[in-house]
C-alpha cells in the first residue's frame, strides 16, 4: 500500500500537468494553459467585437435564444455563404472555354473572366466574360460576352458558344445520373 501512494500521487500530478495544457486563450504548448496568464490582443478582440456586431452573427445569436426543435428543418442559409450558381453551366462553361487563360474566377458571384487565346484550329483571339446567375439549368441562367481583339463579335458566334455550353452542361448533368 505505501508503494502504491507515490505511484497514485505521481499520476495526479501528471495528470494536472496534462490538463494545463489544454487551454483555451489560443496557444499551444506548456505554459498556455491552466497555469498562465490570461492575455488577449487589442486586434484580436477588436476583431471579435465586429463580427458579434455582424447581421449574420446578430441573427444567428438570436435564433439560438428562441430556438426550437423544428429549427433543425429550416433552411435558413445565409445568402452571403451559400453557392447559387449552377455547376454543370459553370464546369461546362471552363470545359468549353479551356482555350481561354482564366483571370479571375468567383463561384459565389458566377462571373468567370479570361484573358485572350486563339481557339484550336482558329487564328482569331478572343476573351470571354461569363456570368452564372442563377442555380437552374436553363438558358437565362447563362450570359456571355466575347470580344475579340478587334472588338465585340457577332451576336450569332456569342450563340454558338452559349449553345456548345448550354449543350455540354446537359451532357454533365446526364452523366452525374441525378434524373
Amino acid at each position: 500500500m505505501t508503494r502504491l501512494k507515490p505511484l497514485f500521487t505521481g499520476s495526479i500530478l501528471l495528470a494536472a500537468v496534462a490538463l494545463s495544457g489544454c487551454g483555451n486563450n489560443g496557444g499551444l504548448g506548456i505554459g498556455n494553459g491552466l497555469f498562465s496568464k490570461r492575455t488577449t490582443s487589442s486586434k484580436s478582440e477588436n476583431a471579435r467585437r465586429q463580427y458579434e456586431n455582424t447581421p449574420a452573427a446578430i441573427e444567428r445569436r438570436e435564433r439560438q435564444e428562441s430556438g426550437t426543435i423544428w429549427d433543425l428543418f429550416a433552411t435558413t442559409d445565409d445568402p452571403n455563404v451559400t453557392v447559387e450558381v449552377n455547376k454543370y453551366i459553370w464546369n461546362a462553361a471552363l470545359d468549353v472555354l479551356n482555350f481561354l487563360p482564366i483571370e479571375a474566377a468567383d463561384p459565389f458571384s458566377g462571373v468567370i473572366v479570361t484573358g485572350y487565346g486563339t481557339p484550336p484550329g482558329g487564328g482569331r483571339a478572343y476573351r470571354a466574360t461569363i456570368y452564372v446567375q442563377d442555380p437552374a439549368l436553363d438558358a437565362r441562367s447563362l450570359n456571355l460576352a466575347l470580344q475579340s481583339r478587334s472588338g465585340p463579335v457577332s451576336r450569332e458566334t456569342v450563340q454558338a458558344v452559349e449553345d456548345a455550353i448550354l449543350t455540354r452542361a446537359r451532357q454533365l448533368r446526364i452523366a452525374d445520373g441525378r434524373l
